[in-house]
């Protein structure tokens, strides 16, 4: 009988346990944050701009540029920014050079 307690008892915390354990993971997206205003909770998720960026706005100019200096450019700058590409100009061993990347998500050259 005490072990048909026990096993019964073991098995109701495993339930409980396989319960609380989605609603922890869950609450991952949430933050508590302290400021002028008070103490509030605030939803990752509703952010969409802050923490997805790239998957709205195609290319940041920071990431072609450093795209511009892995790929050997010194001295890299933005010269041109459109809604379609971002060109960035810089020196090489050989002289002046350009890139022209296109402005939309992972910055792929032209």
């Amino acid at each position: 009988m005490q072990k048909t307690l026990q096993f019964v008892l073991v098995g109701l915390a495993a339930m409980s346990g396989l319960t609380i354990a989605p609603t922890i993971a869950a609450t991952q997206d949430m933050e508590l944050r302290i400021g002028p205003g008070g103490v509030g909770i605030y939803d990752r998720d509703r952010d969409f701009d802050r923490y997805d960026r790239r998957a709205r706005r195609g290319c940041d100019p920071d990431d072609a540029l450093d795209i511009a200096r892995s790929e050997g450019l010194r001295r890299a700058q933005i010269v041109r920014m459109s809604p379609r590409s971002i060109v960035v100009q810089g020196m090489t061993r050989r002289g002046p050079e350009r890139m022209v990347f296109a402005n939309r998500r992972g910055c792929p050259e032209i």
